[in-house]
């Protein structure tokens, strides 16, 4: 519809996919997630040999599962990021109602490992979390009824996706996970103030989310322990955020030095949801903010690749896949340093996790395949008269 109204560049005839994908990709963003991993390769190397040996496993049994999960995301990756977006908006769509489906009957077949909350599905040999995969589906999903709304006789896809939104976070508010939900609410935001959302309606929402975070305050034990942990100022140094803080105030700028971190010997999630506390006790506050410019510069040359998009449906997707993808490191490192409540979140590629891993390389293949360079030219030549 866009090419029918706007017209188009010429395509080369006849380029190979390989070439072409190559020569339209975002690579600056794709090595900025390679080097993550890489890092998260070499975090897992300090962080995982602990546990291990607590476990009764080979030292390097969580680096090398690490390895297994991520070269399967990269791959993933790769492989969405050569697709065509009708392609990946249809395979998108089947993966949201099987997520969906998993996620709905979480609360009969799933199990909590001990941890409280009922997330995941035991296969045995690993464990899968359907709100990992849920979320970028959701994200297309919601894009293209967002893009749908408008237009001609198009369908109430504003209303659909809300009332999508709604049963997605109702039912992640169950297990409980708190931070999923934000985060799958946050997407949502943005991607509607994007599509232009009032700002009367914009304002009204978030009053109903705080209202809701004070009606979960006063009925969930979970929610609340964690709230008057955050508020307290006073931080038992024996918590999991009491050790996170101690090492970061260790590390200083240069870090105690590789291997010498003590942080590892008694946080049980040094892998996972406090892996930027072993960043900042070995290395330093200069590995922590190499990490934060690596992630910022994937959203923010996402933004502006997806600003020079003329489709509606590729401009909302890839702003709230690239949104979601950076407010996740951010929420995980905040509440590494108490700027937020503990959530239970993993730092994107570089936490160890088989689910979050995979699904973060479906999430940012799509991002990859959204931002690629199209033959039909950009929304500023419109703009200036030259559409």
């Amino acid at each position: 519809m866009t090419e029918m109204v706007y017209g188009a560049v010429p395509e080369r005839g006849g380029e190979p996919i390989l070439p072409k994908w190559w020569r339209t990709l975002d690579k600056w963003s794709m090595s900025c997630v390679l080097i993550l991993f890489g890092i998260g390769l070499l975090l897992g190397l300090a962080a995982s040999p602990p546990l291990a040996a607590r476990n009764g496993f080979d030292p390097f049994h969580y680096v090398q599962r690490q390895a297994f999960f991520g070269g399967l995301a990269i791959v993933a990756m790769l492989l969405t990021s050569m697709m065509s977006p009708v392609l990946v908006r249809r395979l998108a769509v089947l993966g949201f109602l099987g997520a969906f489906v998993a996620l709905a009957l979480l609360p009969i077949f799933g199990t909590d490992f001990g941890k409280g909350a009922v997330r995941w599905y035991s296969l045995g040999f690993a464990s899968v979390q359907p709100s990992e995969f849920l979320k970028p589906g959701f994200m297309v999903v919601a894009a293209w009824l967002f893009a749908a709304s408008q237009e001609i006789n198009g369908p109430p896809g504003r209303l659909w996706s809300f009332a999508l939104c709604v049963a997605i976070v109702l039912m992640l508010v169950m297990q409980p996970d708190f931070g999923q939900a934000c985060l799958v609410l946050f997407g949502w935001g943005v991607m509607y103030f994007v599509a232009g959302a009032p700002m009367l309606l914009l304002m009204a929402m978030a009053g109903v989310v705080v209202l809701g975070g004070m009606v979960a305050y006063s009925s969930s034990e979970h929610f609340a322990r964690r709230i008057d942990g955050f508020l307290n100022p006073d931080v038992d140094p024996t918590t999991q955020l009491g050790y996170a803080t101690n090492a970061i105030r260790e590390g200083g700028l240069f870090g105690v030095g590789v291997g010498e971190g003590q942080v590892k010997w008694s946080l049980p999630d040094a892998h996972t949801d406090f892996i930027i506390a072993v960043a900042a006790e070995e290395y330093g506050l200069v590995l922590v903010l190499i990490i934060i410019a690596l992630y910022a510069s994937i959203v923010v040359r996402s933004l502006l690749r997806l600003m020079r998009e003329r489709d509606m449906f590729l401009r909302l997707a890839g702003t709230g896949l690239a949104c979601t993808f950076g407010v996740q490191a951010m929420i995980n490192m905040g509440v590494a340093v108490r700027l937020l409540p503990a959530k239970g979140m993993t730092l994107p590629f570089v936490s160890y996790g088989g689910s979050s891993l995979i699904a973060g390389g479906i999430a940012v293949g799509m991002l990859l395949c959204f931002t690629r360079t199209r033959p039909q030219g950009e929304l500023g030549d419109l703009l200036r008269g030259r559409g």
